[in-house]
Formats: structure tokens, sequence, C-alpha cells
């Protein structure tokens, strides 16, 4: 069992209730995941400016805001979080704009695959851990690159 500290914070965010309910009620049956819902976009954003989260699944057309500022809005607070778009309309330019101009890690069209999703929402947190990881690992060998650099002046200085 995963313990609540470890769990991933998944935020949905979408203007219509049973697609919320629908989504987080299959997300929490078949997994650990926190899943935290909203209708208002703000409210989604001030929750991330607050807390913080792992990943984020958000409508496209919604009367607040559309999905694709709210995740240019959610890149700016936390960049290395995945952001996923769920539309009902199969509207390619808006996703090929989307992923260019918001880093999208997915765009998802409804009706969903329940199977597809927890995929995707699983790929999509793996990539986020693994970035952390790589990102540790480059910072450790910076660290080293810099200790060995001022080893170095140091030996060149004794001997010079």
């Amino acid at each position: 069992m995963v313990e609540q500290s470890e769990k991933n914070t998944v935020v949905l965010v979408d203007d219509e209730e049973i697609v919320l309910t629908s989504l987080s009620s299959f997300l929490n049956l078949e997994t650990e995941y926190n899943v935290v819902t909203f209708i208002s976009a703000n409210e989604a954003l001030e929750y991330i400016t607050g807390n913080g989260c792992d990943l984020v699944i958000s409508d496209y057309l919604m009367p607040e805001m559309d999905g694709i500022t709210f995740l240019a809005k959610v890149k700016e607070i936390q960049p290395e979080v995945p952001r996923i778009i769920l539309t009902g309309y199969a509207d390619k330019e808006n996703a090929i704009k989307a992923i260019n101009d918001v880093g999208l890690y997915q765009y998802i069209e409804k009706p969903w695959d329940n199977e597809d999703i927890l995929i995707i929402i699983r790929n999509g947190l793996e990539r986020q851990r693994l970035m952390k990881k790589l990102q540790q690992k480059i910072d450790q060998i910076n660290s080293a690159y810099a200790e060995l650099q001022g080893l170095h002046k140091e030996i060149v200085k004794t001997f010079v």
C-alpha cells in the first residue's frame, strides 16, 4: 500500500460535473492517485499554486478559460508537470497549437477509453519521475565537475 504522502496527485478540470465524476470515480477505483477535481479553471490554478500536483487533465472548451490557456498557466507554475487536454472536438489545428504552445503531453478525444487513460496517466507520471531523476543526476555531475575544476586550480597553483 502506498502511503498518503507518496501518492501522486492528479488534477482534473472540466466544466461538466458528469465528466469529473466519471473520471474521478474510475481513477479512485483503479488507482491509488490522489484525484482532485475542479469545475473552475481559476480554482484549479489556485490549488496547484498552493499545493502542487503531479499531472493535470483539462477539458478544452470551458466557459472561464479554454484548456490551452489554463494549461499554459499550469506550465508557468509547474513546468515539469505532464499536461493532458481532453476534448469532445476533433480539432487537429488546436491539438497542434496546444502541443506546440503548451508543451502538451497528450491530447485525448471524448469519449475516452478508460484503459487508454490509465496508460497515458501512468506513462506521464513515469516520464515525470524519470525526468526528475535525470535532473538530479545532471546536478550531481555538475557539482562533481565544479569540484574537479576547483581541485585542478589548486594543483596548478601548487606546481606552477
